[in-house]
């Protein structure tokens, strides 16, 4: 069986950026897709470096596949199921297929949890017209003196609606599931930024022109933009079934050139912790591809 020099698992940002840098290294790769990048889901994203109009999240995806592909690094439409280290070597198995590595990189990202009772059709329709959004840190300035609605609570809720109250006074934090489970901290500070509360549950979204409508204890209520401020689930399975060590949120821990504390096995973008953004992913990328060539070559001279 041949061995690889490295596997890509996951084809969003982080990955694509790391399979062009690893191709034009001149090394072997494949690169496993499973084909849900949350990079995808972006309408448009505004902050991204070099797009002053913008540009899809799936536009920028194919960019970088068209780009990949120039020099050889093509995408396997396969889901990684298993991943084990035999001596030197990484063993990747795609359901009853397996592959050898002498390196490997996770690129996973991680899953929003979505607002419980929305359906896929409306989810998806709300998302593409920015009636529903995930990333304050990237679209904030869209909704800029807009009426916001956050759906959260706690510690993770109150972040959210303060860090959005720099863009809008109109926000209201909705509970998911009943009363709200607020400290006496985080109570004072969302009073302080004059930020309303409703007690939920809360569901039966609708669109309603150019709004999301949101049923609440209290009624129900319009919004521009609703945040889904939810948490998400971190893909590091298959570093922790490889031996890796994670932090208290499953996020994979790696040192400053992103190697994990398995020798070989590197991660990049959402599914490390630290900023969740398209332009991180892809610095990470970058770094932990030349980290792999670099450890590469001390094992065997890199010649043409």
């Amino acid at each position: 069986m041949d061995v690889d020099d490295c596997i890509i698992v996951g084809a969003g940002p982080a990955g694509l950026t790391a399979a062009i840098y690893l191709a034009r290294y001149h090394l072997s790769i494949r690169m496993f897709d499973c084909g849900t990048s949350r990079a995808s889901w972006i309408p448009t994203s505004h902050n991204h470096a070099g797009f002053p109009d913008g540009i899809h999240g799936e536009d920028l995806l194919d960019r970088m596949r068209e780009q990949a592909a120039k020099y050889g690094a093509l995408r396997e439409p396969k889901r990684v199921t298993d991943l084990a280290k035999q001596g030197d070597l990484f063993i990747v198995t795609c359901d009853d297929e397996t592959y050898r590595a002498r390196t490997v990189l996770l690129a996973t990202g991680v899953v929003n949890n979505r607002p419980d009772g929305m359906d896929d059709q409306l989810h998806d329709e709300a998302l593409s017209r920015g009636l529903i959004r995930y990333c304050p840190v990237c679209d904030g300035y869209e909704v800029t003196d807009k009426r916001v609605g956050v759906i959260g609570t706690g510690d993770h809720g109150t972040a959210e609606a303060l860090f959005l109250r720099g863009y809008t006074a109109d926000l209201t934090l909705i509970s998911p599931n009943g009363d709200h489970d607020l400290s006496d901290e985080c109570s004072a500070a969302l009073d302080e930024a004059g930020i309303a509360r409703r007690v939920g549950p809360c569901g039966a979204f609708a669109i309603t022109g150019d709004r999301l409508s949101v049923e609440t204890a209290e009624g129900s209520m319009e919004f521009d933009s609703v945040y889904p401020a939810l948490g998400s689930v971190v893909r590091s399975g298959l570093a922790q079934a490889c031996g890796a060590q994670v932090s208290d949120g499953d996020c994979i821990i790696v040192d400053d050139h992103m190697e994990t504390s398995v020798p070989g096995l590197f991660a990049a973008g959402d599914v490390v912790l630290g900023l969740d953004q398209i332009s991180h992913a892809m610095g990470q990328a970058g770094v932990a591809a030349t980290t792999i060539r670099n450890h590469l070559a001390e094992q065997r001279p890199l010649r043409r």
